[in-house]
């Protein structure tokens, strides 16, 4: 028994660290904001999420595929399709899969014995249409970001109207108890406190939206000009093809 006052004053301790910890600081900052902080949490950390699983699966857009396209189109004068078509399977990333689509199409159509217009016109269509699919899933979950980046400074707006009406109403519920000014002015920067914590959030999420957005965007410009190749460099084969 001689050990319970030590055992109360270390339990009394560690109780007012834990209450410390989580009473200062962004914690700190996080409870005394209200309840519109923890929606605005939970959307930090979804954009945190979005931003780093789009980082790794668009990496692969920041390989140039110049020199790609120009093995291919020398290969191709040649008539080297299947030989093409093996350089863009062993190659990395959205712009080569998008080709090895197109050439394996050309390679069939062509087998085939297909009218020239039909073939160029398949094979563009098939194209097309692999490309439809690789951008709709590299804009996977970019439309969550820009959700994020509007309805996270609405959620603080809001949590600053209610903080504000709380204010308000402490301040007209205390007049004449203490000074008003002081009253106000505590009120009101525990309300602008979620108005901070949106912005903050919805920022980020703003500006990881347009990186994206335009990262996607220089992808389609070079699928359509490297479509634009391959079926010219398809259309002069043919012709010699037919001329010969």
């Amino acid at each position: 028994m001689p050990q319970l006052p030590n055992l109360l004053a270390a339990a009394t301790e560690e109780h007012g660290a834990i209450y410390e910890f989580f009473h200062t600081g962004a914690s700190g900052l996080l409870l005394e904001g209200g309840i519109f902080m923890w929606p605005i949490l939970i959307l930090l950390i979804l954009v945190v999420a979005v931003i780093i699983e789009r980082y790794r699966s668009l990496k692969l857009l920041d390989t140039d595929p110049g020199e790609l396209k120009e093995k291919i189109i020398a290969l191709l004068s040649e008539d080297k399709v299947e030989e093409s078509l093996e350089l863009c399977d062993r190659s990395q990333g959205p712009v080569p899969a998008i080709l090895s689509n197109g050439l394996r199409k050309y390679l069939v159509l062509r087998r085939l014995d297909y009218d020239e217009a039909q073939l160029e016109q398949q094979v563009v269509k098939s194209m097309e249409n692999y490309a439809v699919h690789i951008v709709a899933a590299l804009e996977k979950h970019l439309p969550l970001l820009a959700t994020i980046a509007s309805v996270a400074p609405m959620l603080g707006f809001l949590g600053t109207v209610q903080g504000m009406i709380v204010a308000f109403g402490d301040i007209e519920a205390n007049v004449g108890q203490q000074n008003i000014v002081q009253a106000a002015a505590a009120g009101i920067r525990v309300a602008l406190l979620t108005t901070a914590f949106g912005l903050t959030v919805g920022i980020p999420a703003y500006l990881a939206f347009n990186y994206f957005t335009a990262l996607i965007n220089n992808f389609v410009l070079q699928v359509e000009a490297s479509a634009a190749e391959l079926i010219e460099v398809v259309g002069l084969r043919l012709t010699l093809d037919k001329n010969s």
